[in-house]
């Protein structure tokens, strides 16, 4: 079956939903960004802070051209992910791209964004990124799922589209 790769913005549930769905669908789910801190043995904080978001991205990059040969996975990316078009478009080829889109008000806590490296310059600025990139996750999506308040609930939902997209191919 082909990969479920959810995307969309930091801090709105991919990596919980992925984990969920994989459950449920008893696949594995994998996270791009924890991924990548395995690999390199650094946070992502760390290592924008001391490679800069370029070399992330081409970690990311690179780690797409190894996912796409794999199938029966749930991927959850990591919120910029889809900014750089070669990396979705890899994810793309041989997987379903559902955006879970939650409400930017519902995403922004900075207790809970406070490692994120994108997320540290405040409200304006976070909003500022969801109006950036929200265009390109629905332009990049197969679908768009609507992220329920019951965790589980959203996954349910994914899963529904993931079968039912896979069925028609």
């Amino acid at each position: 079956m082909k990969n479920l790769v959810l995307i969309g913005m930091m801090g709105c549930g991919k990596s919980t939903c992925a984990r969920l769905v994989g459950e449920l669908a008893g696949v594995r789910s994998v996270d791009t960004d924890h991924l990548i801190q395995e690999r390199t043995g650094m946070t992502v904080a760390r290592i924008f802070a001391q490679h800069g978001e370029d070399y992330f991205r081409a970690l990311e990059t690179e780690l797409c051209r190894e996912l796409k040969n794999q199938s029966n996975l749930v991927i959850a990316c990591g919120g910029g992910l889809p900014l750089r078009e070669e990396s979705i478009d890899l994810l793309k080829e041989t997987g379903i791209v559902v955006y879970l889109n939650r409400p930017v008000e519902e995403i922004y806590r900075p207790e809970k964004l406070r490692n994120r490296p994108l997320a540290r310059g405040g409200r304006e600025d976070f909003f500022r990124k969801f109006e950036q990139r929200d265009p390109i996750y629905r332009a990049k999506a197969d679908y768009i799922v609507d992220s329920e308040p019951i965790k589980t609930d959203t996954a349910a939902k994914v899963l529904a589209v993931w079968k039912n997209a896979a069925s028609a191919l």
